[in-house]
């Protein structure tokens, strides 16, 4: 009787020994490992994400980041034809020439305030390259945020502007350097670059700067066109 009960408890002792090396192994199997890589995963995208370029970031929307793209080509199309519409003011009010026949007493000018076409020029230009002065600091706007729909549009009425003005003052002094390279047999008028040479090339010069910068208005017209964000209206059904 005792040594049943000592078998038995043997029996028991063994049965829970083997118990607990089931267990045992079986926690020491099906006990999930630590896993970091979900972690380091998150810590490498978030660490991505700072390092995409400004310029490319999304943000809300996924044009952003080219819009913003497209805002710093923008900002430096400004700056480009700040110069060609300088420029080509500066050529035509520096384009006095005199001529001498004979003696300096008898001397012929070729002055630009002669052609009211000149100072329109003149005038047009040098509001043009102060507006590309002035519109920097919106463009810059238009590259810090996608968004800001009023300043691109502002700017996309006063390109709109600036081209019309600058192409009426490029023909109409295209068509007085025209009459200065080849003349007017009909109304009598000769052509004066055979002798002012000086005169002629500044202002042939000068309207070519100014079709230059009129090109580039009409790009960034383009430009803001397309960057222009489009409202989508949904109809109730």
């Amino acid at each position: 009787m005792s040594g049943s009960d000592t078998s038995g408890s043997v029996h028991v002792d063994g049965h829970g020994h083997g118990h607990g090396k089931a267990s045992s192994s079986y926690d020491g199997a099906g006990a999930p490992a630590p896993a970091p890589a979900p972690f380091q995963g998150h810590r490498k995208a978030g660490s991505g994400s700072s390092d995409v370029p400004f310029l490319l970031r999304s943000g809300g929307s996924g044009g952003d980041g080219l819009r913003r793209c497209l805002g710093l080509i923008d900002f430096v199309l400004r700056v480009a034809a700040f110069g060609p519409t300088l420029a080509a003011a500066i050529s035509i009010g520096t384009s006095d020439e005199r001529l001498s026949v004979f003696t300096n007493y008898f001397q012929f000018r070729a002055r630009f305030d002669d052609f009211p076409a000149f100072e329109f020029f003149i005038v047009a230009n040098a509001i043009a390259a102060g507006y590309m002065v002035l519109s920097l600091p919106f463009s810059a706007a238009t590259i810090m945020s996608s968004k800001a729909t009023g300043v691109k549009l502002l700017l996309l009425i006063c390109d709109t502007i600036m081209v019309g003005l600058l192409t009426a003052a490029a023909s109409a002094a295209a068509a007085m350097v025209y009459v200065a390279h080849e003349g007017n047999l009909r109304a009598n008028w000769v052509p004066i670059c055979l002798q002012f040479h000086g005169f002629c090339q500044r202002t042939s010069g000068a309207v070519i700067a100014s079709f230059l910068a009129v090109f580039v208005l009409m790009v960034l017209i383009v430009m803001a066109a397309f960057t222009m964000p489009r409202r989508t209206h949904h109809t109730a059904s």
